[in-house]
């Protein structure tokens, strides 16, 4: 996981922590699957506007989990 950039990082290990799919992760995040998977592989890079909403995303299902 070393070539990976921190955003696809935190995206799996977020899904690892959870028992989430790229589905739900889409659903939620308001971005299409296609995406979450081209992040996670690190095909390409996050836009600051589709970190923003993974950070969110993550943020919000964290703070439920406390």
């Amino acid at each position: 996981m070393d070539n990976l950039n921190e955003i696809a990082q935190e995206l799996i290990k977020f899904e690892r922590e959870h028992d989430m799919n790229d589905n739900q992760v889409a659903f939620g995040s308001h971005l299409s699957v296609e995406r979450i998977h081209d992040i996670k592989s690190g095909n390409s890079n996050a836009t600051d506007e589709e970190a923003e909403l993974i950070e969110r995303f993550m943020q919000s299902n964290n703070t439920s989990n406390d």
